[in-house]
């Protein structure tokens, strides 16, 4: 009876674990918006990293946060780094990995508590008239076996997805004010 009870027991957390070997390990999740501005205008404000400050979500969080910089805003290998203690915000960096001047502008995201991940994320201007600009605000995640059992619990692209668009609301809010 005991060892039937054992392989009972046993299967049942096993169970979570094989299906784990069956649920996406990524996502990817892009916002986008309209401004009513040029798109020379609109990227020149994005490609630097501290405006962020003014705009996204997660720096809004926690007004207290430590923020450090390394390199110069708006060029590549250019570091913004923020330390919290509020757990939706943590602590951690992202720096600038790539500009296509005008048009797109690519940083990696490396979070350091409370958990540690590096993602890659974007930024990217269309001139859709001459002073109307689309911008698309993407991001990109990972959870490796068996923290993808998370999946199934929480929702990250509709978290993260209304997060990046609440962004780019308040930037369009920002820029459409300065006409």
């Amino acid at each position: 009876m005991i060892k039937k009870l054992f392989i009972v027991i046993l299967i049942v957390l096993a169970i979570p674990f094989i299906a784990a070997l069956f649920i996406k390990q990524s996502y990817e999740v892009v916002a986008s918006t309209q401004i009513n501005q040029p798109t020379e205008r609109v990227f020149d404000y994005i490609k630097h990293l501290k405006n962020q400050d003014n705009f996204s979500v997660w720096a809004q969080i926690d007004p207290d946060m430590e923020k450090s910089y390394r390199g110069q805003d708006a060029t590549v290998g250019f570091v913004a780094a923020w330390q919290s203690q509020h757990q939706d915000v943590g602590s951690g960096e992202q720096e600038i990995i790539a500009i296509k001047d005008g048009s797109r502008l690519d940083y990696e995201l490396r979070f350091l508590a409370p958990f540690t991940s590096t993602s890659p994320a974007y930024m990217t201007t269309q001139a859709i008239g001459e002073s109307r600009t689309q911008v698309d605000w993407g991001f990109k995640g990972h959870l490796d076996y068996p923290m993808n059992l998370m999946f199934l619990f929480v929702d990250f692209e509709t978290m993260i997805q209304k997060d990046l668009q609440k962004g780019l609301n308040n930037l369009k809010s920002i820029l459409e004010s300065e006409q």
